[in-house]
């Protein structure tokens, strides 16, 4: 590490002041690998100093400024995804900086090159830290940069680069400072730096979080128009569980953007990985799939906090000490998660891979919706639905896996049928393509969509929005909680309420 030779008598970090900027721009100029440099002018400091004084602060050392912090604040909304440095300054206006945002945002840190090695620019984030403390900001966010990425790019990945970083196998000048100053890195963003040749056009997202923290009060409204995301799911081949969730963090990632309350992945999506189990049988192979199950449900977990979304994540083996059971989590973006069973095996199923059947019947509470998921076949039995409808129900959510068109067509059909009789949104989503390594999965045929009841207020056809069969893409509906409300009430037909309770009932039976 770089020593400062010289003999020093008092460093004092201190709020950033007008006069300050003569000193400031003769030392302060940011560099590229491509020869193009960055200062700040005279009117971009007045702008920062007249909008958030205490957000800026510099280094003195022996009465010379070697270094400053310049900060604005913004809601956690505009930075929690990609952005770019540009988007997140307004192009260096600062018009993006909101008082009443929740995060302080960093965009500059700067010591001076003959200074360096001093620690003195973790002076200043622990400035920022109690800042953000005092202020009662949720966390610190910034885009940091990875300047040594372009040494290792023609060899691995950002999020391979950021790992060894972290394990400290490689060093890197930003961000090992950051990750040993407390942050952590939210995800790998592009293009934020345009003249940023040596990370490669690359950044990490980077925040701290304000343990002490306290949200604001608010009266939150009832939510009525609920958006809902389904992923109809290209089977191709996979190496790893990282290259699975790469490609799953893709889908997570453009569903959030468009501000989606919920993203539905299909039945045993994750299936691609048993090829590599290919020399066993298929009761084997699928039990070496589930060894992978608890590590997928804390990455989902981790993907519904950061990007925002509550997580349906299909489903996939579990096994327990009572047998093999097919599973999913609905991954809430509060961080909480709770586990779905499929209720009835196929008769495939329990000859090829020996599944058991699950116990557990219920609805959700989430923050926009009561709903409920049923795995594929259990979409077919209709008492399932009518249980959870009785529970309050408003989205049924179905993620399925089917080989050929007539066994999609049962699920559709009976999906439609569950929306009428329920009075209830239906949203399902399936995988499409091959996979001739995988014993038993070999085809798969799909038509994702979102079904409503069939009444004025909704589509003629009770189709509320359908994907492109057998392609993969995403598909994006809202859907209207309060016609569900009027039509509980006003609907031409009232299947809910016009049911003869006097002749008949459906009801779980008590546990042994």
């Amino acid at each position: 590490m770089e020593q400062h030779s010289q003999n020093i008598n008092k460093v004092l970090v201190r709020p950033l002041r007008m006069e300050d900027y003569k000193q400031l721009s003769q030392s302060f100029k940011r560099v590229y690998s491509d020869g193009s440099d960055v200062f700040w002018t005279r009117e971009q400091i007045e702008k920062l100093l007249d909008i958030f004084p205490e957000g800026q602060v510099v280094t003195v050392v022996d009465n010379k400024i070697v270094g400053c912090a310049l900060s604005i604040i913004v809601d956690y909304d505009r930075v929690k995804n990609d952005h770019t440095y540009a988007d997140v300054t307004g192009n260096e206006t600062f018009n993006t900086h909101n008082p009443k945002g929740n995060i302080l945002y960093g965009i500059e840190v700067f010591v001076h090159p003959e200074y360096r090695g001093l620690r003195l620019a973790r002076r200043m984030y622990e400035y920022r830290k109690e800042l953000c403390e005092s202020l009662n900001l949720k966390a610190i966010m910034f885009g940091g940069r990875i300047p040594n990425y372009h040494k290792y790019a023609d060899s691995m990945r950002p999020k391979e680069y950021i790992d060894k970083v972290r394990k400290k196998e490689i060093y890197d000048p930003v961000l090992t400072f950051q990750l040993s100053n407390d942050f952590h890195v939210r995800k790998v963003m592009t293009n934020y730096l345009p003249n940023d040749e040596e990370s490669k056009h690359f950044a990490t997202l980077l925040q701290w979080d304000n343990i002490y923290y306290q949200p604001k009060p608010e009266v939150i409204a009832t939510k009525s128009t609920v958006r809902v995301g389904l992923v109809q799911w290209q089977m191709r081949p996979y190496k790893s569980l990282n290259d699975v969730f790469e490609q799953v963090e893709f889908f997570v990632d453009a569903v959030s953007d468009y501000k989606s309350d919920f993203i539905l992945f299909p039945e045993y999506f994750n299936a691609p990985l048993m090829a590599k189990f290919n020399d066993k049988s298929e009761s084997q192979a699928i039990r070496e799939l589930a060894q992978y199950t608890d590590e997928m449900r804390e990455r989902f977990v981790k993907l519904a906090i950061s990007y925002n979304i509550n997580i349906i994540t299909g489903s996939m083996p579990q096994i327990r000490e009572d047998g093999l059971y097919n599973v999913g989590f609905l991954c809430r973006r509060d961080g909480s998660y709770e586990t779905y069973e499929k209720i009835h095996i196929t008769p495939d199923e329990a000859k090829s891979w020996g599944l058991t059947g699950g116990k557990r019947v219920q609805t959700f509470t989430t923050d926009c919706a009561k709903i409920g998921i049923l795995i594929c076949y259990d979409v077919e039995f209709p008492e399932l639905s009518r249980i959870m409808a009785d529970q309050g129900m408003q989205i049924l959510f179905v993620p399925y896996l089917t080989d050929t068109q007539n066994a999609y067509s049962r699920v559709k059909v009976c999906a439609h049928a569950r929306a009428i009789e329920n009075e209830c949104f239906v949203v399902i989503a399936g995988s499409v393509g091959n996979l001739p390594r995988v014993h038993n999965m070999d085809i798969q045929y799909a038509q994702s969509g979102v079904f409503t009841p069939c009444d004025f207020a909704f589509p003629t056809d009770g189709m509320r929005a359908e994907a492109t069969p057998n392609t993969e893409m995403i598909l994006v509906s809202d859907v209207d909680l309060d016609l569900l409300n009027e039509l509980h009430t006003y609907g031409s037909v009232r299947n809910l309420r016009d049911r003869r309770h006097d002749l008949y009932e459906v009801r779980l039976k008590k546990k042994n």
